[in-house]
């Protein structure tokens, strides 16, 4: 059983075990200079990987920039969001 504390969504165990994504979402706010760099310091991109991902959020509007458990992706989203990045994990 997962514990509480470790647990703050109430998330069941095979909730978080599956494979989940941590998705960007293109905003008008934000540079691709900053995104593309917030990518490699948080998602641990290459430079290309990001500056991909960047551009694939522009246009399409939503980019797929990791894959995971929860467990891994719920630090990533909360340091994009602190940025001022548009991240979810679905």
């Amino acid at each position: 059983m997962t514990r509480e504390k470790d647990n703050p969504a109430n998330l069941s165990d095979k909730d978080l075990e599956k494979i989940h994504e941590l998705l960007l979402y293109n905003d008008d706010v934000n540079t691709f200079e900053f995104v593309i760099e917030t990518l490699i310091e948080v998602c641990r991109h290459h430079p290309e990987q990001a500056e991909q991902c960047a551009l694939v959020a522009h246009f399409k509007g939503r980019c797929g920039v990791k894959q995971g458990d929860v467990h891994a992706l719920k630090p990533l989203q909360s340091e994009m969001t602190n940025r001022g990045l548009t991240v979810s994990i679905e």
